[in-house]
């Protein structure tokens, strides 16, 4: 599959109930009642079907986009690390200083 490619199954899977699951989920219920309304429909009570089917599509559109996130942003990552495992020379951890070197010296203006 394009969408996730294989490499992606090695990654923990998201939450079930996460941010986009949650408001795309939202998003398709309200579209399903907003369908109802233009359709001169009773908005809750007509479509019930409907409104599962569609709160279902959504919700899960949304785990996959929250798999899909958490793939590239886990491939950019791995990128990053390896790159700065190859050039240790750009990286140099800086040496600890002690607070006193940090601070400037106090004077009263008294």
């Amino acid at each position: 599959m394009v969408f996730l490619p294989d490499e992606s199954r090695s990654l923990p899977p998201p939450p079930l109930v996460n941010k986009g699951s949650v408001w795309l989920g939202l998003t398709g219920w309200i579209a399903a009642l907003l369908d109802n309304g233009f359709n001169h429909r009773p908005i809750i009570r007509a479509g019930v079907h409907r409104q599962i089917l569609f709160t279902t599509v959504g919700w899960f559109v949304g785990y996959y986009l929250a798999k899909r996130t958490e793939y590239v942003h886990a491939k950019v990552d791995r990128e990053l690390f390896e790159y700065v495992r190859q050039h240790p020379e750009d990286f140099k951890a800086a040496e600890k200083k002690r607070i006193g070197e940090l601070l400037e010296d106090f004077h009263p203006i008294r």
